[in-house]
């Protein structure tokens, strides 16, 4: 066989081993206001469940928040060690606890200072893989006052995301800020819709009913969501280019 024959066979040999270009990864570090639920817990969901689908096909978001973690304690099970083992050049980690951290009665309580060491380890170790952190504020809870105003429960630890975030020059998404402002823009009643906020018998997981002001509806998660994906426009434009419509403001 002529040699100007072969060479387009070879060719196309060639190109049917070719390896679909690497996907850049987002990793999720939190606790149960980003974590995926199970199907017991429905409605409840972590806005990183609605967080997947507004990426297209050049992205993987891998969630390995998990109810109740703080720096701590998602640190001592490995969990963040998960990330750092497969977290490479170019992978993006976002950073969300405090929650946990802040309740001096639980297990995963972490000091003052050290929840901001932990913040600055998790930053310097996600570089020191190639990766960008993203920090965030522990997410607002719904709390009002006796006049209608939205009252903030996280104003130490949320203080200290921002301090570290400034201190390593690191972008920051304020959740706590933000979430108050929806809430408050909702008003006491409407808010409600973003939490799960259950009659008896309205949802057979909840046969008693629940009244919860921390965790999210399926709504309160997707609006939580599309929080973040507004900052990631301005702070991470060079991430934002992959989300599907990045025009859409």
């Amino acid at each position: 066989m002529k040699l100007k024959m072969i060479l387009p066979l070879l060719l196309l040999s060639a190109a049917a081993f070719v390896l679909p270009p690497k996907k850049v990864k987002i990793f999720l570090a939190g606790d149960s206001t980003m974590s995926i639920k199970d199907i017991k817990a429905y409605p409840e969901n972590g806005w990183g469940m609605p967080f997947v689908y507004f990426w297209d096909s050049t992205v993987q978001v891998i969630n390995l928040a998990k109810n109740g973690r703080s720096t701590s304690s998602f640190k001592r099970e490995g969990l963040w060690g998960k990330i750092m083992e497969e977290c490479e050049k170019g992978d993006y980690v976002f950073i969300q606890f405090g929650h946990n951290d802040e309740v001096p009665t639980k297990k995963s309580a972490t000091t003052e200072t050290e929840f901001k060491n932990n913040l600055v380890q998790y930053v310097k170790e996600a570089r020191s893989k190639g990766g960008t952190p993203v920090l965030i504020t522990p997410v607002a809870r719904r709390k009002f006052d006796s006049t209608g105003k939205v009252v903030g429960t996280h104003d130490v630890y949320a203080q200290i995301v921002r301090d570290v975030a400034a201190l390593e020059k690191t972008p920051l998404i304020d959740l706590d800020v933000q979430a108050q402002q929806l809430y408050q823009q909702l008003g006491v009643e409407a808010s409600k819709l973003l939490f799960v906020h259950l009659q008896p018998g309205e949802h057979p997981n909840y046969p008693t009913g629940k009244i919860d002001d921390t965790h999210f509806s399926e709504l309160g998660a997707r609006k939580v969501a599309q929080i973040v994906l507004k900052d990631i426009r301005t702070l991470v434009p060079e991430l934002a280019t992959r989300i599907k419509n990045p025009a859409v403001k």
